[in-house]
Protein backbone atom coordinates (compact mmCIF):
# COMPACT_ATOMS: atom_id res chain seq x y z
CA UNK A 1 0.00 0.00 0.00
CA UNK A 2 1.51 3.53 -0.67
CA UNK A 3 2.69 5.90 1.68
CA UNK A 4 -0.25 8.53 1.05
CA UNK A 5 -2.79 5.40 0.66
CA UNK A 6 -2.26 4.46 4.57
CA UNK A 7 -2.14 7.70 5.81
CA UNK A 8 -5.44 7.91 4.44
CA UNK A 9 -6.60 4.85 5.37
CA UNK A 10 -5.79 6.00 9.07
CA UNK A 11 -7.56 8.82 8.80
CA UNK A 12 -10.70 7.68 7.84
CA UNK A 13 -10.34 4.93 10.81
CA UNK A 14 -9.61 7.38 13.11
CA UNK A 15 -12.86 9.55 12.33
CA UNK A 16 -14.64 6.54 11.94
CA UNK A 17 -13.82 5.46 15.02
CA UNK A 18 -15.12 9.13 16.51
CA UNK A 19 -18.03 8.52 15.15
CA UNK A 20 -18.56 5.15 16.31
CA UNK A 21 -17.83 6.14 20.05
CA UNK A 22 -19.78 9.49 20.57
CA UNK A 23 -17.77 10.06 23.50
CA UNK A 24 -15.73 13.11 24.41
CA UNK A 25 -12.11 13.25 24.00
CA UNK A 26 -10.50 12.88 26.60
CA UNK A 27 -8.19 15.72 26.29
CA UNK A 28 -11.44 17.80 25.98
CA UNK A 29 -12.25 16.54 29.40
CA UNK A 30 -8.99 17.31 31.49
CA UNK A 31 -10.38 19.58 34.71
CA UNK A 32 -13.00 20.89 31.97
CA UNK A 33 -14.03 23.66 33.78
CA UNK A 34 -10.73 24.76 35.81
CA UNK A 35 -8.29 25.16 32.40
CA UNK A 36 -8.41 26.07 28.41
CA UNK A 37 -6.95 24.17 26.38
CA UNK A 38 -6.81 22.56 22.76
CA UNK A 39 -7.59 19.67 21.46
CA UNK A 40 -3.33 18.79 20.82
CA UNK A 41 -3.24 18.72 24.48
CA UNK A 42 -1.30 22.37 24.72
CA UNK A 43 -3.35 23.81 27.50
CA UNK A 44 -3.31 27.45 27.84
CA UNK A 45 -1.29 28.98 30.96
CA UNK A 46 -2.89 30.13 33.64
CA UNK A 47 -1.57 31.76 36.52
CA UNK A 48 -1.95 28.03 38.53
CA UNK A 49 -0.71 25.89 36.04
CA UNK A 50 2.91 24.16 36.49
CA UNK A 51 5.37 24.73 34.00
CA UNK A 52 8.95 23.07 33.02
CA UNK A 53 10.72 22.56 29.99
CA UNK A 54 11.24 18.62 30.26
CA UNK A 55 8.99 16.97 33.36
CA UNK A 56 11.34 14.56 34.76
CA UNK A 57 10.96 11.89 37.96
CA UNK A 58 13.28 10.35 40.28
CA UNK A 59 12.15 7.41 42.15
CA UNK A 60 13.88 6.78 45.92
CA UNK A 61 13.78 3.37 46.64
CA UNK A 62 15.43 3.94 49.79
CA UNK A 63 12.15 5.15 50.76
CA UNK A 64 9.61 2.90 49.59
CA UNK A 65 8.14 0.20 51.67
CA UNK A 66 5.57 -2.31 51.42
CA UNK A 67 3.36 0.24 53.61
CA UNK A 68 3.56 3.59 50.98
CA UNK A 69 3.82 1.59 47.73
CA UNK A 70 0.25 0.26 47.62
CA UNK A 71 -1.04 3.42 48.77
CA UNK A 72 1.16 4.81 45.84
CA UNK A 73 -0.11 3.00 43.02
CA UNK A 74 -3.77 3.13 44.32
CA UNK A 75 -3.72 7.47 44.36
CA UNK A 76 -2.77 7.06 40.70
CA UNK A 77 -5.35 4.44 39.49
CA UNK A 78 -8.48 6.04 41.32
CA UNK A 79 -7.06 9.47 39.89
CA UNK A 80 -7.49 8.06 36.59
CA UNK A 81 -10.01 5.98 36.63
CA UNK A 82 -7.92 2.63 36.02
CA UNK A 83 -9.87 -0.37 36.17
CA UNK A 84 -9.26 -3.42 38.83
CA UNK A 85 -9.75 -6.54 36.61
CA UNK A 86 -8.70 -9.70 37.77
CA UNK A 87 -7.86 -11.25 34.49
CA UNK A 88 -3.90 -10.48 34.11
CA UNK A 89 -4.37 -10.87 30.30
CA UNK A 90 -6.50 -8.46 30.62
CA UNK A 91 -5.48 -5.81 33.28
CA UNK A 92 -4.91 -2.55 32.85
CA UNK A 93 -2.12 -0.53 34.81
CA UNK A 94 -0.33 3.11 34.81
CA UNK A 95 1.77 2.29 37.96
CA UNK A 96 2.87 -1.56 38.77
CA UNK A 97 6.00 -2.95 40.47
CA UNK A 98 8.41 -4.68 39.02
CA UNK A 99 11.55 -6.83 40.35
CA UNK A 100 15.37 -5.46 39.35
CA UNK A 101 15.94 -8.65 36.72
CA UNK A 102 12.59 -7.23 35.08
CA UNK A 103 12.93 -3.49 35.43
CA UNK A 104 16.36 -3.09 34.67
CA UNK A 105 17.53 -6.03 32.57
CA UNK A 106 20.42 -4.54 30.67
CA UNK A 107 21.82 -4.34 34.38
CA UNK A 108 24.76 -6.68 35.83
CA UNK A 109 23.42 -9.36 38.21
CA UNK A 110 26.09 -10.65 39.43
CA UNK A 111 26.36 -10.31 43.53
CA UNK A 112 23.89 -8.04 43.65
CA UNK A 113 23.09 -6.33 46.78
CA UNK A 114 20.22 -8.25 48.51
CA UNK A 115 17.96 -6.04 49.08
CA UNK A 116 18.32 -3.84 45.53
CA UNK A 117 17.99 -7.79 44.20
CA UNK A 118 14.46 -8.23 46.44
CA UNK A 119 12.83 -4.80 46.18
CA UNK A 120 10.28 -4.06 44.03
CA UNK A 121 10.74 -1.36 41.46
CA UNK A 122 7.64 1.09 40.91
CA UNK A 123 7.73 1.40 36.70
CA UNK A 124 5.58 3.15 34.99
CA UNK A 125 5.73 5.63 31.96
CA UNK A 126 9.14 7.18 31.18
CA UNK A 127 7.63 10.13 28.88
CA UNK A 128 11.41 9.60 26.77
CA UNK A 129 12.92 12.47 24.94
CA UNK A 130 12.84 10.44 22.01
CA UNK A 131 9.52 8.37 22.84
CA UNK A 132 9.04 5.29 19.83
CA UNK A 133 5.57 5.17 20.47
CA UNK A 134 5.42 8.42 19.47
CA UNK A 135 6.75 7.82 16.05
CA UNK A 136 4.94 4.48 15.67
CA UNK A 137 1.61 5.98 15.96
CA UNK A 138 -0.20 6.32 12.75
CA UNK A 139 -2.82 8.60 13.90
CA UNK A 140 -0.94 11.08 16.51
CA UNK A 141 -2.59 9.25 18.84
CA UNK A 142 0.06 9.26 20.84
CA UNK A 143 2.03 12.70 21.69
CA UNK A 144 4.97 14.34 22.82
CA UNK A 145 4.25 17.31 24.32
CA UNK A 146 6.89 20.60 23.99
CA UNK A 147 7.33 20.06 28.17
CA UNK A 148 8.27 16.27 27.65
CA UNK A 149 4.76 14.27 28.60
CA UNK A 150 3.62 11.68 26.68
CA UNK A 151 0.33 11.54 26.23
CA UNK A 152 -2.68 9.69 24.56
CA UNK A 153 -5.35 11.30 23.04
CA UNK A 154 -7.72 8.30 23.61
CA UNK A 155 -10.70 9.41 20.80
CA UNK A 156 -8.08 9.09 17.83
CA UNK A 157 -6.97 5.86 18.78
CA UNK A 158 -7.80 2.61 16.54
CA UNK A 159 -6.41 0.46 18.79
CA UNK A 160 -3.91 -1.29 16.43
CA UNK A 161 -1.57 -1.21 19.94
CA UNK A 162 1.68 -0.01 17.50
CA UNK A 163 2.78 2.43 20.49
CA UNK A 164 2.84 -1.18 22.49
CA UNK A 165 4.74 -3.00 19.82
CA UNK A 166 7.41 0.10 20.19
CA UNK A 167 7.30 0.78 23.62
CA UNK A 168 10.88 -1.21 25.18
CA UNK A 169 9.38 -0.76 28.55
CA UNK A 170 5.92 -2.35 28.26
CA UNK A 171 4.59 0.97 29.81
CA UNK A 172 1.21 1.05 27.64
CA UNK A 173 -2.09 -1.10 28.33
CA UNK A 174 -4.80 -1.82 26.14
CA UNK A 175 -8.70 -2.05 26.59
CA UNK A 176 -9.57 -5.91 26.01
CA UNK A 177 -12.45 -5.48 27.17
CA UNK A 178 -15.36 -2.47 28.36
CA UNK A 179 -12.98 -0.95 31.50
CA UNK A 180 -16.17 0.95 33.54
CA UNK A 181 -17.51 -1.94 34.93
CA UNK A 182 -14.12 -2.37 37.02
CA UNK A 183 -13.51 1.10 38.34
CA UNK A 184 -14.67 0.87 41.76
CA UNK A 185 -15.17 4.44 42.46
CA UNK A 186 -15.19 6.68 39.63
CA UNK A 187 -13.45 9.72 39.52
CA UNK A 188 -15.82 12.73 37.79
CA UNK A 189 -12.67 14.91 36.79
CA UNK A 190 -10.76 12.40 35.00
CA UNK A 191 -12.65 10.66 31.90
CA UNK A 192 -13.56 6.65 31.70
CA UNK A 193 -12.18 4.86 28.72
CA UNK A 194 -13.55 2.17 26.19
CA UNK A 195 -12.85 -0.67 24.63
CA UNK A 196 -10.27 -1.07 22.25
CA UNK A 197 -7.66 1.73 23.06
CA UNK A 198 -4.35 1.96 24.66
CA UNK A 199 -3.76 3.89 27.62
CA UNK A 200 -0.59 4.57 29.74
CA UNK A 201 0.51 7.19 32.73
CA UNK A 202 0.22 10.56 32.12
CA UNK A 203 2.25 12.30 34.79
CA UNK A 204 -1.05 13.65 35.68
CA UNK A 205 -0.89 16.15 33.02
CA UNK A 206 -4.81 17.26 34.17
CA UNK A 207 -3.34 17.87 37.68
CA UNK A 208 -0.30 19.89 36.35
CA UNK A 209 -2.89 22.33 34.28
CA UNK A 210 -4.74 23.30 37.66
CA UNK A 211 -1.34 23.88 39.84
CA UNK A 212 -1.64 20.27 41.63
CA UNK A 213 1.90 17.64 41.47
CA UNK A 214 1.01 14.65 39.89
CA UNK A 215 -1.04 12.30 42.80
CA UNK A 216 1.98 9.55 42.90
CA UNK A 217 4.07 12.37 44.36
CA UNK A 218 1.33 13.85 46.43
CA UNK A 219 0.88 10.21 48.11
CA UNK A 220 4.81 9.51 48.27
CA UNK A 221 5.45 11.99 50.94
CA UNK A 222 9.18 12.62 49.68
CA UNK A 223 9.99 9.11 48.13
CA UNK A 224 9.12 10.74 44.68
CA UNK A 225 10.52 13.74 43.04
CA UNK A 226 9.29 15.95 40.01
CA UNK A 227 9.78 18.53 38.93
CA UNK A 228 11.84 20.49 35.33
CA UNK A 229 15.09 18.43 34.17
CA UNK A 230 16.08 21.37 32.60
CA UNK A 231 16.08 23.76 35.58
CA UNK A 232 19.58 23.38 36.97
CA UNK A 233 18.00 25.02 40.75
CA UNK A 234 15.05 22.61 40.34
CA UNK A 235 15.05 20.20 43.40
CA UNK A 236 15.07 17.22 41.10
CA UNK A 237 18.20 18.82 39.52
CA UNK A 238 19.74 18.98 42.94
CA UNK A 239 18.96 15.53 43.86
CA UNK A 240 20.12 14.06 40.86
CA UNK A 241 23.56 15.89 41.78
CA UNK A 242 23.82 14.54 45.06
CA UNK A 243 22.62 10.64 44.55
CA UNK A 244 23.83 7.87 41.87
CA UNK A 245 20.62 7.57 39.85
CA UNK A 246 20.06 4.70 37.01
CA UNK A 247 17.92 4.84 33.97
CA UNK A 248 15.79 1.95 32.37
CA UNK A 249 17.34 0.53 29.39
CA UNK A 250 19.38 3.74 28.71
CA UNK A 251 21.65 2.60 25.99
CA UNK A 252 18.41 2.24 23.53
CA UNK A 253 18.93 6.19 23.42
CA UNK A 254 15.40 6.69 24.17
CA UNK A 255 15.95 9.19 26.85
CA UNK A 256 13.82 8.09 29.90
CA UNK A 257 12.93 11.15 31.89
CA UNK A 258 12.42 8.53 35.01
CA UNK A 259 15.42 7.87 37.35
CA UNK A 260 15.70 5.54 40.28
CA UNK A 261 17.53 5.75 43.53
CA UNK A 262 19.36 2.72 44.34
Amino acid sequence: MEKSSRRSFFKVAGISLLGISGAAPVLNSFAESQVSHTVEGSYVKNESTLQAKRWGMIINTKELSEDNVPSIIEACHKAHNVPNIDNKKHEVKWIWEEEFKHAFPTVNHDFLNERVENLKFLVFCNHCNNPPCVRACPTKATFKRDDGIVLMDFHRCIGCRFCMAACPYGSRSFNFENPRPFIEETNPLFPTRMKGVVEKCNFCAERLAVGKIPACVEAANGAIVFGDLNDPESEIRQVLKENYTIRRKPALGTGPSVYYIV
